[in-house]
């Protein structure tokens, strides 16, 4: 009996080892998930990649709040074949262009400064390298725009940014309904505040970011921000940017923030310069530039109180523009920096003016990184 028990005990142990052996060989199912990964930090710094490399993406975001401006339908001219054409998915407005084409966003004027908003596409005339155009496309009605609110947030800028908020949510506010919007703070460095949205109360909380210290690091949060921009699937973009003071703390140079603005697709840049007397010279020629290269403007009001209305009237510019495509007789592949003159006339408005960017270089867009 006992040696009987003692084998059948030798016989269990030996079945025990090696089903323990045999579950230690065997790969075990995983059903639990891998943790989350935890969200980036709220206040990440809006990355400048070096010239030639592509920033990372950004999530876009449903576009803009206040409802668009009525369109007539007799202000459109049939596009030619393979010209630019709107499309939209299930969430933005998008324009599809061919690739040759380039397209300019231009605002005219008369010569009593009052803007002028029925003109046909026979009126106008492109100019690359002085040398005429065909007009491929043309479009008269407010379109969704992909935009950047840059703000200062050196120490100087503190008891400003009240007012300055305030005109910046209007100026959103009076914007179209696609619209997308995203919010840069800069003072010696420079952060994306609030991706790309249409929430006016995220939109209001990132301006809120209010540390008022440090230096002033424009030309790189401009740079920083046009890359941004490239993000958004809509064609039309725009940087409203507002300062105290000139730039003491960047990298980037003016000249080439300015070339880096003048990429294909790049840009309009509405200023606004809170500038005292010293160093305002500087100043107001750096924001000028950036304005003028672009098709912008630079606004330079004497009282802090004059913002609002200045917000008011870039929103209103924004949404009156022509937007003009054409094929240049020089290949893109070309490469080069191309300037850009528009002109227009027509019957009973006397001497207009159009104001566009410039000019820019062909083929950086798709170089430095942007997508069509």
């Amino acid at each position: 009996m006992h040696l009987r028990n003692s084998r059948v005990l030798s016989l269990l142990t030996g079945l025990l080892l090696l089903t323990v052996i045999t579950q230690a060989q065997t790969p075990q199912n995983n059903t639990s998930q891998e943790p989350a990964q935890p969200p980036p930090p709220l206040r990440s710094p809006a990355q400048t990649p070096p010239s030639g490399q592509q920033p990372q993406n950004a999530p876009a975001a449903q576009p803009g709040q206040a409802p668009p401006a009525q369109t007539n339908p007799g202000d459109q001219t049939p596009a030619e074949p393979q010209a630019q054409q709107p499309s939209s998915d299930s969430s933005v407005f998008v324009f599809k262009k061919e690739v040759n084409e380039v397209v300019l966003h231009a605002t005219v004027f008369d010569d009593k400064r009052h803007m002028v908003m029925d003109l046909q596409r026979n009126a106008f005339t492109v100019f690359e390298n002085n040398q005429p155009q065909a007009i491929t496309s043309f479009r008269r009605e407010d379109i969704p725009v992909a935009m950047g609110i840059v703000i200062d947030n050196s120490g100087s800028m503190r008891e400003k940014r009240d007012k300055v908020n305030k005109a910046a949510l209007n100026l959103v506010r009076a914007s179209n309904t696609r619209d997308e919007v995203f919010v840069v703070n800069f003072n010696d460095e420079y952060y994306l505040d609030q991706d790309f949205t249409s929430n006016i109360a995220k939109l209001r909380e990132a301006l809120e970011k209010v540390e008022a210290r440090g230096g002033t690091a424009l030309y790189d949060a401009v740079v920083a921000s046009a890359d941004q921009l490239k993000q958004s699937k809509l064609q039309k973009k725009v940087l409203f940017v507002v300062t105290d003071g000139e730039d003491n703390a960047s990298r980037e140079s003016l000249e080439e923030a300015v070339k880096r603005l003048q990429e294909e697709d790049g840009p309009t840049v509405y200023a606004i310069g809170l500038l005292g007397e010293e160093k305002a010279r500087r100043a107001r020629r750096a924001l000028e530039t950036l304005a003028d290269r672009t098709g912008g403007i630079a606004f330079l009001p004497k009282t802090l109180g004059d913002v609002d209305e200045i917000s008011s009237t870039v929103a209103h510019d924004i949404r009156s523009q022509y937007t003009i495509g054409y094929k240049p007789t020089t290949p893109k592949s070309v490469g080069g920096y191309r300037t850009i003159r528009v002109e227009a006339k027509a019957g009973g408005h006397g001497k207009l003016t159009v104001r566009t960017r410039s000019g820019y270089y062909a083929g950086q867009e798709n170089a430095s990184g942007g997508s069509r």
